[in-house]
C-alpha cells in the first residue's frame, strides 16, 4: 500500500466528512507534503506529536477549500517532468506538488527554480 496516496486519501475523506482535523502517521516525506499545502493554505496548522501529525482542515463559506486531490506518481509508474514542461493546474487555480533535488515544493516554484522532479499529486 502506497502510504502517500493513504495521507492524501484521508486528508480528501476528512474534507467530505466536513472533519474538523485529521491525523495522519509521520514520516518526513508526509510531512513535508503537509508543510507544502499549508504554505498554499489548503489546510489548515500542521501539528506533529507522538509520531502522528494532526492536519487542520480549512472550509470558506462552508465548503471545502480541498474539492480534488489526486495521486500522479504512484508505486507501479513514476511520472518525471521537467521543469519547462511542467504545466498549469486549472487555469493556475490548482497546484502540483513536486518531489526535487531541493526537496519538496510546488510546480510554480520549482518552475521558478528551474527544477523537475516526480510529481507527487495535483490539488484544486
Amino acid at each position: 500500500m502506497d502510504p502517500i496516496a493513504d495521507m492524501l486519501i484521508t486528508i480528501k475523506n476528512g474534507y467530505m466528512a466536513r472533519k474538523p482535523s485529521v491525523i495522519v502517521p509521520l514520516s518526513k516525506f508526509r510531512l513535508e507534503i503537509a508543510k507544502v499545502l499549508e504554505a498554499e493554505k489548503l489546510i489548515g496548522k500542521i501539528n506533529v506529536e507522538n509520531k502522528k501529525i494532526t492536519i487542520d482542515l480549512i472550509y470558506e463559506n462552508n465548503k471545502p477549500k480541498i474539492s480534488q486531490i489526486q495521486k500522479v506518481s504512484k508505486l507501479g509508474l513514476r511520472v518525471y517532468v521537467k521543469s519547462k514542461k511542467i504545466p498549469n493546474l486549472k487555469g493556475g487555480r490548482g497546484t502540483y506538488v513536486l518531489s526535487t533535488p531541493q526537496g519538496v515544493m510546488t510546480g510554480k516554484d520549482a518552475k521558478s527554480k528551474q527544477l523537475g522532479g516526480e510529481v507527487i499529486c495535483k490539488v484544486w
